[in-house]
């Protein structure tokens, strides 16, 4: 993943799902903007009206019935949004495994692991001693999680990913393949594949001020529009032990740090 690349969002995986089978799996006979978020609510509304289009609040088409997105009538979507900044990740993530309601265990999860919510757990994917789930999370295939994490709010991880000892994860999107060694603390954050956290690794994700935490995007500070945001990682990235992470920032693909260090732009 790149930090934000717009030609690739269908394939992202959004609760361990690419983007472009969450919207083949809506049904509905009417057709999706390849970027675009449709919650359940909205799809039902719009399959009800059975005609027209689907617009965000700014008025771009997010789903329509026929050839044209500009068929009327237009109907204004509730919580259907376009997917623009890599933070709308995050959001389309939270909808889609906050939506979930039963669990589906596939893997290992030891006597000692607690889960207090919802969770979807891969195939030879392990739950280690110490383990607590609390909220609705996804695991992939091949994970390794433990001992002793914590692993709360809406947060989706991928296949064969390390979450290390006393890792907390806390409402994020992790991409497969990627390691959190110990004693890390993710939170509200999207992490790419292959990426490697170093030990003691630690995302911030609240102002002191308590106001919404603005992202650097070509270069101007742009409201993300949230209370809580952490890091945007893209793939491959290393950090070093005790690498802390401003809030809103982004490391793009490939990038590294070395120990203890302060992360306070953005690194390309």
């Amino acid at each position: 993943m790149e930090v934000f690349d717009k030609e690739r969002i269908g394939s992202f995986p959004i609760g361990n799902i690419p983007l472009h089978e969450h919207h083949l799996s809506m049904g509905g006979g009417y057709r999706i903007h390849p970027n675009a978020w449709i919650t359940p609510s909205d799809h039902a509304r719009l399959v009800k009206q059975g005609t027209g289009a689907l617009v965000d609040p700014e008025g771009t088409p997010l789903a329509w019935f026929g050839a044209s997105p500009t068929i009327d009538p237009v109907l204004e979507a509730t919580d259907s949004f376009m997917i623009e900044q890599p933070w709308d990740l995050l959001r389309a993530n939270e909808t889609w495994v906050g939506g979930l309601s039963s669990d589906i265990i596939h893997g290992e999860v030891h006597p000692h692991a607690v889960i207090e919510g919802s969770l979807q757990l891969g195939k030879g994917s392990r739950l280690l001693p110490g383990v607590y789930i609390e909220g609705k999370v996804v695991i992939g295939e091949g994970c390794k999680i433990g001992p002793n994490c914590y692993i709360r709010g809406n947060t989706s991880i991928g296949d064969q990913c390390h979450i290390g000892q006393s890792v907390e994860i806390k409402n994020s999107l992790i991409l497969s393949k990627t390691n959190i060694g110990h004693l890390s603390y993710v939170g509200d954050s999207v992490i790419g594949s292959g990426t490697n956290l170093g030990a003691g690794t630690i995302t911030s994700n609240f102002r002191h001020d308590g106001g919404n935490h603005r992202s650097m995007v070509d270069g101007q500070l742009v409201d993300t529009g949230r209370r809580k945001f952490g890091a945007i990682l893209g793939d491959g990235v290393h950090t070093g032990i005790h690498t802390s992470i401003y809030p809103g920032r982004k490391l793009y693909t490939g990038t590294s740090t070395l120990p203890g260090a302060i992360v306070r732009k953005d690194l390309h």
